[in-house]
């Protein structure tokens, strides 16, 4: 790889490193040989970059992040693990993003178009989605997924293994330990559901009917007192009811199916 002007004389990129052509990087930068770099990255002074570590196009990596550290897991043994970075993320400063484990998939993933702020940690085998807001702060454990669209307030711990669904949003420095259902509003320690992200959900283009479904299906998981599978049975019924909304009456009983950890409730 050719050291053009795009960067810095003081930055350390190992010849074996992939970048783009277009890719620029700061002042102290380090570059290890493994990384692949898409077109008009930029990486900012001092960051550390290593490991099995693919990135996409077009995002901006502040200085000081770390990102593609061996996880900081007590089992890891030096296996060949990943971390894959999409496009169009911004990645502020002292953010710390680890490789995968063999126990999981062996890559930690982030997708497109996230907006992840000041010193969040997103830890081994991780999947973010897409377009996400993670507030400066906020904490994955390893193993943890999150759906596309959520928003995580600053300070908020996410406990190894669990889910957070699709367009859900936690307030400030909450403690979250169960799933999040999709388009659920939490906060708290312990955590509780306030309600659902409907200006998120308008934001977005929401119309009526899928707005009056995600409603139902907050108002029969959190003010029926019904058990999770009669809120389930009922929640089905909604796609009949609701045709508009039968995709997100669908992702609401994927995840519901799939929790292991029990929902937050």
């Amino acid at each position: 790889m050719e050291q053009d002007c795009l960067i810095h004389p003081s930055a350390i990129v190992h010849p074996q490193a992939q970048l783009d052509s277009t890719v620029r990087v700061g002042p102290y930068a380090v570059v290890g040989p493994k990384l692949r770099i898409g077109a008009h990255t930029t990486v900012g002074p001092h960051c550390v970059l290593e490991g099995d570590t693919e990135i996409g196009c077009h995002n901006q990596i502040f200085q000081f992040a770390s990102l593609g550290a061996q996880p900081q897991d007590k089992k890891y043994a030096g296996e060949p693990t990943q971390l894959i970075i999409g496009d169009r993320n911004t990645i502020r400063e002292f953010c710390t993003f680890n490789t995968g484990t063999v126990q999981d998939g062996g890559v930690t993933r982030i997708g497109n178009d996230n907006w992840i702020m000041a010193y969040v940690h997103i830890a081994h085998d991780c999947v973010v989605g897409h377009n996400t807001i993670l507030a400066n702060n906020a904490t994955l454990a390893g193993h943890v997924h999150v759906g596309d669209w959520v928003i995580l307030g600053g300070l908020t711990g996410v406990h190894q293994f669990t889910r957070i669904g699709a367009h859900a949003m936690a307030g400030f420095a909450s403690h979250i330990s169960q799933d999040v259902p999709p388009f659920m509003m939490v906060d708290g320690n312990p955590l509780a559901v306030r309600g659902f992200n409907i200006e998120g959900l308008r934001r977005r283009g929401f119309g009526e009917q899928r707005l009056r479904a995600v409603k139902q299906m907050h108002r029969l998981l959190y003010r029926q007192g019904l058990t999770l599978e009669a809120a389930r049975a009922a929640i089905a019924a909604l796609a009949v009811e609701l045709p508009e909304a039968a995709a997100d009456v669908q992702a609401m009983l994927d995840f519901l199916a799939a929790s292991q950890r029990g929902i937050a409730r």
